[in-house]
């Protein structure tokens, strides 16, 4: 598999390099009106870069140390969706500012009694006049109290089977009626949310795509909600790896205790498959090929390996591991360590603040249920359970397409 990327003299190099020569500090309006931020995308808001394309621009802002703007939600997955389906004034509106970092966005979908059912969901949208009227309530929305728009999925025809009557909107995160309540995780945090919507109003123009055809819509948003093919830590492609532990143990000089190292080698391998598989998909999108079945593979596994992960990772600790501040590091020494001492270079916090999150690993972005049925259908061929209402098979009629 080769993977190397090519030299000086590939266009993409020599164009990224021209234009930050003028840009060596670029804005995030600058860098998204250059088409960097999101290379793949058409013109005018990418380059219709191709994969080899958008690995040399991406390697070219790394040296450069420029960051993209982050807008995770909005950038990855609003924005192809309006890009797909949206009008040419909602696109200018919108996009831009998107792109640019300048307007967070939200992912208005899962509800309390609709979540890997996403098509269960009961938030109303009621047509009246030139407007649309919603209520409802929806949960685990990341970054509601940062938005200023998320996009909304709401039933707006209940005559129909469920997955015919759900339209897509974008909805302004400031209208009257909304109200976000924080939702605390147990590292401490407040990413997610509570959303209710009272008599929300929006207008004709937040409508994207036909009514009663938003389920198509979601379809392309989960579609990008993808594990990153860059990204190599075991929480969804941040954070600590298995090599990173493995190292930490090595750097302490080893250890004696047959059954760690035994827990470790395990591991070790497991995160190497996961390395692998990342490189198939890497060397995939190079070849130009469409995805297959890898991105639903490894996230099955992946999830369920950042959890072991960080087990083990606070079995080392030992009593350590009941401290917010101290991880393997401190139960191999004995003693707390300074951040300058950990060989693999990851704050003793930040073990501690993975153990926690990684609860959520087999939750987030599709359950590991949905994904294993995606595989057993779409992979070993095994008989479909069909939803009888709407003639879909289970991973379909739950929310989340084959990768």
């Amino acid at each position: 598999m080769d993977l190397a990327l090519p030299g000086d003299d590939h266009p993409a190099r020599r164009l990224v390099r021209a234009w930050l020569a003028g840009h060596p500090q670029p804005s995030g309006r600058e860098l998204a009106e250059s088409g960097f931020v999101v290379p793949h995308w058409p013109r005018p808001w990418g380059i219709d870069a191709d994969p080899v394309a958008q690995l040399v621009i991406d390697d070219e802002l790394r040296r450069a140390g420029v960051h993209r703007p982050s807008n995770p939600i909005g950038i990855g997955w609003a924005g192809p969706t309006i890009v797909h389906a949206g009008t040419q004034v909602q696109k200018d509106r919108y996009l831009p500012p998107m792109l640019a970092g300048e307007e967070i966005w939200c992912q208005l979908f899962s509800e309390p009694a609709a979540g890997s059912d996403l098509a269960n969901l009961s938030t109303r949208a009621v047509r009246d006049g030139d407007e649309w009227v919603v209520t409802g309530q929806k949960v685990w929305t990341t970054f509601a109290h940062l938005a200023s728009f998320g996009i909304l999925l709401a039933r707006t025809d209940t005559e129909v089977p469920k997955h015919a009557g759900i339209s897509y909107f974008i909805c302004p995160m400031d209208a009257p009626g909304i109200t976000v309540r924080p939702i605390v995780d147990m590292t401490g945090e407040h990413a997610f949310n509570e959303v209710f919507f009272d008599d929300v109003r929006l207008d004709a123009g937040k409508l994207v795509g036909e009514p009663n055809r938003g389920w198509e819509l979601a379809k392309v948003t989960l579609g990008n909600e993808r594990v990153s093919l860059s990204g190599e830590g075991a929480l969804w492609g941040q954070g600590p790896t298995a090599g990173d532990l493995v190292e930490l143990v090595r750097g302490a000089g080893g250890t004696a205790d047959a059954v760690l190292r035994q827990r470790l080698a395990h591991l070790w391998g497991e995160g190497e498959i996961l390395r692998l598989i990342r490189l198939r998909m890497i060397g995939a999108a190079l070849a130009g090929r469409q995805p297959g079945p890898e991105a639903s593979v490894r996230k099955a596994l992946a999830d369920a390996h950042g959890q072991v992960l960080m087990d083990l990772a606070a079995d080392i600790a030992g009593a350590y591991g009941m401290l917010a501040d101290s991880g393997p590091m401190e139960g191999l020494r004995g003693a707390p360590a300074q951040p300058a001492e950990q060989p693999a270079g990851w704050p003793s916090a930040m073990w501690a603040r993975s153990l926690l999150f990684s609860r959520a690993l087999t939750i987030g972005g599709g359950t590991s249920e949905v994904q294993r049925n995606i595989i057993a259908e779409r992979v070993l061929g095994l008989p479909h359970d069909v939803d009888a209402e709407a003639g879909l098979t289970w991973a379909e009629s739950h929310g989340r397409p084959v990768s």
